[in-house]
């Protein structure tokens, strides 16, 4: 097993002038699983493929373990990929496609097969051995790529959204046989992911990237708790951040009709700006009930999901209309039509820079 860096690591296609990865600093300790999220051309897939030698890497350096790998071809690098499409030979054996790496590196036949049952045995293929991919469903296919990766015993797991060729059923059971398997198996894990709730379920650490940047790397707890800026806050979630620019008070913000304490520290941050307004995010939980005052939010839609209801609505925020997501109690979800009157709770609130997008204070 081995630790895996990316020093200052870049990548810049020809003809581009802007880097599809630039300067990425992570630390990734060895066993640990660490999933790159963020939106298509984030440059999640680009830092994979650095690291698994399929792009160069115009500046900075890469390293598993103590080795600098930077300029290595890939199969010197002790790392096994599993794709998004499977990449499984289709005129194959499940068996002799879980085994091939093996047979090409010399591996004798009796340790081959030894290695394929075992894996086979981790992910309840044992049965399917004879088969050929074709006769399989999409989530047995995606194992079999997993298999043929675990028998190989690399340093460093490499996956490339596994996942999203799985129908949404799948999808869930399978992230969960990844993880745990990971666990298992205690192999340095990079993930790849569009998805943030596969990110904040499957990860030790997940590092939130947008157009090449890194914007931050922490626990899937801490990332929820302490958004880092206005991306990373609107970002993670499911559903997303309510997040409204309000104009700052004394001691605090004008939030609809009420006055919302902040922390001192982040309106002084604020001022330093030279910023009226700060932006409040508030998670759709966090928000409390009232009979009157606060923000009135015209009710648009109610999604009921059996013990919890989200509300979908519009409030006049600065003279301006805001769209508002509110968790409600599943058995006591508004009409659609009617008007709520939350106001958010002061302990729970998210300060960032308007003018930077930063977090303040704390």
């Amino acid at each position: 097993m081995a630790s895996v860096t990316f020093d200052k690591a870049t990548r810049l296609y020809p003809g581009a002038t802007k880097p599809a990865v630039d300067e990425l600093e992570i630390e990734i300790a060895d066993g640990e699983f660490l999933v790159l999220v963020g939106p298509s051309g984030c440059g999640k897939s680009t830092s994979l493929r650095m690291l698994a030698g399929l792009e160069d890497v115009n500046g900075g350096a890469i390293r598993i373990g103590d080795r600098d790998v930077t300029h290595l071809p890939p199969k010197d690098r002790d790392i096994a990929m599993v794709f998004q499409n499977y990449a499984l030979y289709p005129h194959m054996s499940v068996a002799d496609n879980m085994g091939f790496a093996l047979k090409i590196a010399g591996v004798n036949k009796a340790e081959i097969r030894a290695k394929v049952e075992e894996a086979a045995k981790i992910l309840d293929l044992t049965e399917y051995l004879d088969r050929k991919p074709k006769a399989l469903s999409g989530g047995q296919r995606q194992r079999v790529a997993m298999g043929r990766a675990i028998v190989r015993q690399p340093q460093v797991f490499l996956m490339d959204e596994p996942l999203s060729n799985l129908d949404a059923k799948l999808r869930v059971s399978t992230r969960t046989q990844i993880a745990g398997l990971q666990r298992r198996l205690g192999i340095t894990t990079v993930y790849v992911t569009h998805d943030q709730v596969e990110a904040m379920t499957m990860g030790d650490r997940v590092a939130v990237l947008k157009d090449g940047l890194l914007q931050q790397v922490d626990t899937p707890r801490n990332m929820y708790d302490r958004p880092a800026n206005l991306f990373v806050a609107g970002f993670i979630g499911s559903p997303a951040m309510n997040l409204v620019e309000v104009p700052i008070a004394d001691g605090g913000v004008k939030f609809g009709e009420s006055l919302l304490a902040v922390p001192r520290e982040a309106l002084s941050a604020a001022t330093g700006l030279r910023d009226l307004t700060v932006t409040v995010g508030v998670r759709p939980e966090h928000f409390d009930l009232v009979e009157e005052g606060g923000l009135a939010i015209t009710v648009n839609v109610v999604e009921e999901l059996g013990a919890d209801g989200y509300v979908y609505g519009t409030a006049s925020v600065g003279g301006a209309q805001q769209d508002l997501v509110v968790r409600v109690h599943g058995r006591q979800v508004p009409e659609k039509g009617s008007v709520l009157h939350v106001v958010p709770r002061a302990d729970e609130i998210h300060v960032f820079a308007t003018s930077t997008g930063q977090r303040l204070g704390e």
